[in-house]
């Protein structure tokens, strides 16, 4: 297996060549040259352990990692760093299904990749013979920057910068960065959006002369954003886990289609639905859920991806992007011709718009499903699902359901559908208090407690951890100041 850019600039890269790059040198993202299918029979793969299934999926992209070297990545990452035996557990509650992401130590799906790609990135360097001491540099919306210092924290011959919206993200949220210990790690809030983060972190990327003058200093740029192909491909792993739990259940039966809920922000965890789907597992229509930022919705509804818009700030802030990056990668996998991506790629950076061919638009419609949900709606679902099952949502989550519910509606009930729940309730506290009309602390640690004693569970670990951590990180900075920030942190 090896990979390519979406806008045809690199060809034949190795994986794990790929993973160190993290972006192509012509600003592509690297995308597999085919889509494997299942290696057993879905039945077979439901057998297996959480760690044994993910070393069965990712030998197929990580052709040239060794058993061993693979190995040593999933058992290192899917260990006790996750609060439950099953890493990804799927709970029933009224008509729908959770697949519950947030068992890890920052509480959101972003754990489930970022606890791997620090070893990945490891093997990565080694098996390149890289000596550089290599720089996550990455932008978050809210859950990556976390589970990016959590995952790179301490890990030797690395460095990780975090770059998020000064008031972008949730208390919580901010509080779980600052916080954050390692030697190693650094964070900045900058004076924008996230999309202005996310775009500057794009711009120094391909910037060849700063990249440049970094490898003279000794330090070579990665990414663990999204875009990075190792931070996809083990997204896949879950979806497989959760169909074939239900399987193993009696939940489903064989080749019973599933559709899937994403609450969806930079499209990388329903594009590794996709992947999945295309691997041969049965699923069936992907519901992508957006919040008021509805840009992907008009998307789906219209071909026309535009985000000259009004920027909204939510309650579900990991959702709060514009310019969502993996939906280049669905689009190069529908289409397969580089020049076009590249193109439409050219227009949304020139115009902030680009129109896809009616062949695109016919083979996404085939695929996806898309609707949003305001926040007042996002709210009235929490209130609603803990009043009917007991089971309190995180806003991304309500998110999700509620777009699953109007999915239902407008085609009739078909089948069964999984929810992608990607926080725990826990990093939004004040919110799902408001939703619950519940009383709602000031202080965001007191509403912690609160939806504790709602909910009957004891906090987590992780969110003790946070209550009681020292603030470490303080910088803030102008979008333009970006560079100057990260030499600080590396030169100073």
């Amino acid at each position: 297996m090896n990979y390519q850019s979406t806008r045809g600039g690199e060809r034949g890269v190795s994986p794990s060549l790929a993973i160190v790059k993290g972006l192509a040198k012509d600003g592509g993202l690297f995308v597999p040259s085919e889509i494997p299918s299942l290696p057993l029979s879905v039945r077979e793969l439901s057998e297996l352990s959480y760690q044994d299934l993910a070393y069965e999926i990712m030998k197929l992209y990580f052709t040239d990692f060794t058993e061993e070297e693979l190995r040593y990545c999933i058992n290192s990452a899917y260990d006790t760093k996750f609060d439950t035996e099953e890493i990804a557990p799927v709970v029933k509650k009224g008509e729908y299904y959770y697949l519950e992401l947030f068992h890890g130590r920052t509480l959101a799906f972003k754990d489930m990749a970022l606890s791997i790609l620090p070893y990945l990135l490891k093997v990565s360097t080694q098996k390149n013979d890289i000596r550089e001491k290599i720089v996550i540099l990455t932008a978050t919306s809210g859950d990556t920057g976390k589970a990016a210092l959590e995952g790179f924290s301490d890990v030797e011959n690395t460095e990780i910068i975090v770059f998020y919206p000064k008031d972008g993200v949730s208390s919580f949220q901010e509080q779980q960065m600052k916080v954050q210990r390692g030697k190693n790690t650094h964070v900045a809030a900058i004076l924008g959006n996230f999309d202005d983060a996310q775009s500057g972190v794009k711009q120094i990327f391909a910037d060849e002369e700063y990249r440049a003058e970094l490898l003279k200093q000794g330090y070579r740029l990665s990414s663990a954003n999204s875009i990075n192909i190792g931070r996809l491909v083990p997204q896949i792993v879950y979806y497989v886990y959760a169909y074939g739990q239900l399987l193993k259940r009696g939940e489903l039966s064989s080749g019973e289609e599933l559709a899937v809920s994403v609450p969806t922000g930079n499209f990388g965890n329903i594009l590794a639905a996709y992947f999945a789907k295309k691997m041969g597992l049965p699923l069936g229509t992907l519901i992508c859920a957006s919040n008021e930022n509805r840009v992907l919705t008009d998307f789906f509804h219209t071909g026309v991806y535009d985000k000259n818009r009004p920027f909204h700030v939510t309650s579900s802030p990991s959702m709060d992007i514009l310019i969502s990056s993996n939906l280049e990668r669905l689009l190069y996998t529908v289409h397969a011709d580089e020049k076009d991506v590249a193109s439409y790629m050219e227009d949304l950076r020139e115009r902030g718009r680009y129109q896809v061919s009616e062949n695109i638009e016919q083979k996404l419609d085939g695929e996806f499903y898309s609707g949003s949900a305001r926040d007042g709606e996002a709210s009235v679902t929490i209130f609603q699902c803990f009043k009917d099952c007991a089971y309190i949502l995180d806003p991304h989550t309500a998110v999700a359901k509620f777009v699953a519910d109007n999915y239902s509606y407008k085609r009739g009930k078909q089948g069964k559908t999984l929810i992608v729940s990607t926080a725990s309730p826990y990093k939004f506290s004040q919110t799902v208090l408001k939703a619950l009309k519940e009383p709602v602390p000031e202080d965001v640690f007191s509403a912690i407690r609160a939806v504790s004693e709602l909910s009957g569970e004891k906090i987590p670990d992780a969110v003790l951890e946070v209550m009681e951590g020292e603030v470490r990180h303080n910088t803030v900075c102008m979008v333009k100041d970006m560079k100057l920030t990260i030499s600080h942190f590396l030169l100073s």
